[in-house]
């Protein structure tokens, strides 16, 4: 797995099978754990929404990977016909394939890793910290999709926590399902009138900081669990 290291802006390009994908990789000072994103339908790593819960992570002291899962000729095909963004097998490989550059670059490889994902790439996350079951600390699905990684559910041994607004009715109903498989710790939080892209007054906050919690909690050593 090969890769060229951040810059000063933190741009990273990651090698992930055979192809590179661009990313943000910023550490703040001493670090303990990092926290790659995966993101969601049609979205990018420059999703306003994930850019301010990665802030929030950062602020509590944890590394950040925000990181493209397509290339840019695939952005554009998905675009057009959708056809990548529910390929959740391909989604997991882009991912596995990050963690594994991280692992293998010297000033992350020593952070404990978490992922975090949002709408189809939460089931992307799950798929992923089921294959790497000794690596991943810990996943957060904020407005996810978890049910599309209804197979594998039952192989992550991550603490898993599930955010969804209280008005996006039918995927609530999707992650209690998808609760229900999990064999880990494990929790369901609804924001009270959100909706599926968090946009109301404070809801985006409420979910940033739920995941901050949850991520301190198990990947930051000495936390109270």
């Amino acid at each position: 797995m090969a890769g060229e290291g951040p810059s000063e802006e933190g741009y990273v390009r990651i090698k992930s099978g055979d192809v590179f994908l661009h990313g943000n990789l910023l550490m703040p000072e001493r670090a303990v754990a990092l926290v790659a994103f995966a993101h969601g339908s049609g979205s990018s790593r420059h999703s306003p929404r994930n850019q301010y819960v990665a802030r929030v992570l950062r602020d509590a002291g944890l590394a950040t990977l925000l990181f493209d899962l397509l290339t840019l000729d695939e952005e554009a095909e998905d675009l057009i016909t959708g056809k990548h963004r529910f390929d959740i097998s391909l989604l997991a490989r882009r991912l596995t394939g990050a963690t594994d550059w991280l692992m293998s670059f010297e000033a992350s490889r020593h952070l404990r890793l978490g992922y975090f994902g949002a709408s189809t790439g939460a089931a992307a996350a799950l798929v992923a910290a089921a294959e790497r079951p000794d690596v991943i600390g810990a996943v957060v699905s904020r407005g996810g999709r978890p049910d599309l990684a209804g197979p594998v559910l039952d192989r992550v041994k991550a603490p898993t926590l599930l955010i969804v607004g209280g008005e996006d009715h039918v995927v609530i109903d999707m992650n209690r399902r998808a609760l229900a498989q999990l064999g880990v710790e494990k929790q369901l939080v609804i924001v009270p009138g959100a909706t599926h892209l968090f946009e109301e007054p404070g809801a985006l906050e409420q979910a940033a900081g739920l995941a901050r919690d949850w991520f301190v909690r198990y990947l930051v050593p000495g936390a109270k669990k």
